[in-house]
């Protein structure tokens, strides 16, 4: 596949006066996203050239990890709450190859909580160009290790992983 020719950003007319185009809404980092870069190697290159598709769940799952330790819970916070998130559904739509060497920023946050869910949204966004080439709904299911039944996500998890606001586009 070929790539995608490069959008003219800086110095155009709507960005000298202040307007956002369509792509920018899209792919602009709000302040409650957490980013986690990444770079396509070798072993993520499929048979047709450009990374796997199960390469872009791995990142999904790599980036919701990190930013749970960025915020103070890693494995070790979740074996003394006794309870861990697991994944209940993946749901990725992929908008646009990735190659060999292509920057990514996978961009996560968390979108809603339930009592024993939450749902994660992120946006895999192309360093070199601003595409967004692809975006997932993710949810997590909080599970009790000793039962492997759901439990209720404590309020000290809620507080760190703060639910987004709806984004509204000007």
């Amino acid at each position: 596949m070929r790539r995608r020719r490069s959008v003219r950003r800086a110095g155009s007319a709507s960005t000298a006066t202040g307007l956002l185009l369509p792509w920018q809404r899209m792919t602009a980092a709000s302040s409650d996203e957490y980013v986690f870069p990444v770079v396509a190697s070798p072993d993520d290159i499929d048979e047709l050239g450009h990374v796997s598709n199960v390469v872009y769940v791995r990142w999904v799952q790599d980036a919701a990890r990190a930013h749970s330790e960025a915020v103070g819970w890693d494995r070790s916070a979740y074996v003394r709450a006794g309870a861990v998130f697991v994944v209940r559904r993946h749901e990725i739509d992929y908008l646009a190859p990735v190659f060999l060497g292509d920057r990514i920023e996978v961009r996560t946050h968390v979108a809603k909580f339930g009592a024993a869910t939450c749902e994660r949204r992120t946006r895999l966004v192309r360093s070199s160009d601003s595409v967004e080439v692809a975006r997932s709904v993710t949810s997590w299911a909080f599970v009790a290790t000793a039962t492997q039944r759901p439990a209720r996500i404590p309020q000290e998890i809620r507080d760190v992983f703060p639910a987004a606001l709806p984004r509204v586009s000007p």
